[in-house]
C-alpha cells in the first residue's frame, strides 16, 4: 500500500476547514498547528521542533529533507525558522483551493470599495 502524501492529504481538507470553520476559525486552528510545531524556547518552528512535534499531525513519514524543504519553503526572512505568519501564508499557499477563494473575496472587497468611493 503506497503512503499518502501528508501536503496533498492537507489540501484537501483546508478549504473544507474554512468553510466549516468561517475565516476566523480557520486562523484559529491554523495557530494551534502552528503552537503544536514550534519551539517553545524561541516560539518558531525550527527543523528540530518540526522533527519532534510533526508525528502529532500525521507527518511522522517525512524525510529530514523534506522537513528542510518545508522550511526553506515558507522561510520568508532567512532566520532558518518559521514564525507565525510565515507558516500561515505557507499553509494558505499550499493550498491552490483557498488561494482562488482569496483571490475572488480581494477582489470582491476592492469593487465595493470603489462603489462606495464614489
Amino acid at each position: 500500500m503506497a503512503a499518502q502524501n501528508p501536503q496533498t492529504h492537507f489540501e484537501d481538507y483546508l478549504p473544507l476547514m474554512a468553510n466549516k470553520l468561517g475565516g476566523d476559525g480557520l486562523i484559529d486552528e491554523l495557530c494551534n498547528g502552528f503552537n503544536l510545531l514550534k519551539d517553545s524556547e524561541r516560539g518558531v518552528i525550527t527543523f528540530d521542533s518540526l522533527k519532534r512535534n510533526s508525528a502529532l499531525l500525521g507527518l511522522q513519514g517525512l524525510s529530514d529533507e523534506d522537513l528542510h524543504s518545508m522550511l526553506r519553503e515558507g522561510d520568508f526572512d532567512g532566520d532558518g525558522a518559521l514564525s507565525q505568519m510565515e507558516f500561515c501564508v505557507l499553509m494558505f499557499r499550499l493550498s491552490p483551493e483557498l488561494m482562488e477563494g482569496s483571490k475572488l473575496w480581494l477582489e470582491e472587497a476592492l469593487e465595493q470599495e470603489l462603489k462606495d468611493s464614489f
